[in-house]
């Protein structure tokens, strides 16, 4: 196991009725501004239960942030901040409202051009406003984690930042907010609470055990509980589940002592950037090529999560690892999301504009081994048609 450092500060309020301690959470003297999507919120009336928390606060609104939070939106809301002197931001919904609402969190306090931020991917962040998260979508983890994703959309740029001065100062965990939400979220936030697991544990063998035996059984959960979540539309303890399996997957526990991928993100981030695809599916997408590409160095783990996730104990470890590839592909199936970039209509053609983008983003030496060049990118593009 390698060396590390484990800090995570975010206070979790986690079941039924959590929103109500909004009202001893937030200071009381603290001037608000709520940020939020679409209407799904207004609809379901989770926006009415947190201004009735906040009780007598002064309260402001932002809404309108895009699945893939874009700097050009969040620099009007780092505008209003300022106008209108907010001392506490307070996310209200997914992982791209959190996402947006770390940048602004740290651009309102930011000395200089903010996409500096994320140019230094959140080195040179000094200062934020306090924030807390209501969480109504499981996936990301980032109601529990001090990392961020935002798009400028003039670029073409979707780039991550972190820092520990974002990390939500609390977040309220209520599945019951999750009821309302479409299949196609609920197979998304399976996915990238899956892939964001795997990125962390399919590396290469550090007897790291702790942190092997949470991945996998993190993975277990989510295959056993995400097919129902589909099918069980009001089951509290299926939501529940997944919910709490999404945060622990990328707030800091799994990842620690052991060596990280990430590749798929940073590959996946371009299909999003450049086309619009949902960030989940960009990942199934270029996941399991990416496992095939690495197959060799990444066998080892392949083969143990063959044996520990799927339940495969026949053959040697190379055609193990093949049979666990398969079985995370068909997964992915299960939850009704696609795995061919044919699927989204993209082809060949498509693969030098993706190449272009990561030279231009510096992502040219990627994976657990930083071996993953704009060559070998290519390739796992390529067996991802």
């Amino acid at each position: 196991m390698n060396n590390f450092e484990l800090y995570n500060p975010t206070r979790l309020c986690f079941g039924k009725g959590q929103i109500a301690n909004l009202n001893t959470l937030v200071p009381a003297d603290a001037k608000v501004l709520i940020l939020f999507g679409g209407g799904s919120i207004k609809r379901n009336g989770t926006l009415d239960e947190v201004t009735t928390a906040l009780g007598n606060r002064e309260i402001s609104y932002f809404d309108g942030i895009e699945p893939n939070p874009s700097y050009e939106t969040m620099m009007n809301a780092v505008k209003k901040i300022k106008d209108e002197n907010i001392t506490f931001l307070l996310a209200v919904g997914g992982g791209s409202v959190i996402d947006g609402t770390k940048f602004v969190a740290a651009a309102a306090k930011f000395d200089g051009e903010p996409w500096d931020i994320l140019l230094k991917m959140g080195a040179n962040i000094n200062a934020a406003l306090p924030f807390g998260t209501v969480l109504t979508l499981p996936a990301t983890g980032s109601e529990m984690n001090s990392g961020s994703v935002i798009t400028k959309k003039d670029e073409n740029a979707k780039l991550f930042f972190g820092n520990p001065l974002v990390y939500p100062l609390f977040s309220i965990l209520d599945p019951t907010k999750t009821y309302s939400l479409p299949e196609k979220q609920i197979a998304n936030g399976v996915v990238d609470a899956f892939i964001h697991t795997i990125e962390q544990y399919l590396t290469y063998p550090v007897n790291a055990a702790v942190q092997d035996r949470f991945a996998e059984g993190l993975l277990l959960t989510l295959i056993e509980q995400g097919p129902r979540a589909l099918i069980e539309k009001e089951n509290y303890d299926v939501r529940a589940n997944i919910m709490f399996t999404a945060t622990m997957a990328l707030n800091g526990l799994i990842g620690v002592g052991v060596p990280q991928d990430w590749s798929t993100h940073m590959i996946g981030h371009e299909l999003t950037a450049l086309h619009g695809i949902d960030h989940a599916q960009t990942l199934a997408i270029i996941l399991p090529s990416v496992l095939r590409e690495k197959e060799t160095q990444k066998r080892d783990k392949l083969a143990q999560y063959a044996e520990r996730v799927w339940g495969i104990i026949e053959g040697d470890n190379a055609t193990k690892a093949a049979q666990a590839i398969t079985k995370t592909e068909e997964f992915f199936h299960t939850m009704g999301i696609k795995t061919q970039l044919a699927d989204y209509d993209l082809g060949k053609d498509d693969i030098a504009q993706i190449i272009k983008q990561l030279a231009a983003h510096g992502r040219t030496t990627l994976g657990e081994h930083q071996d993953i060049d704009l060559a070998t990118s290519e390739r796992i593009l390529q067996r991802s048609l």
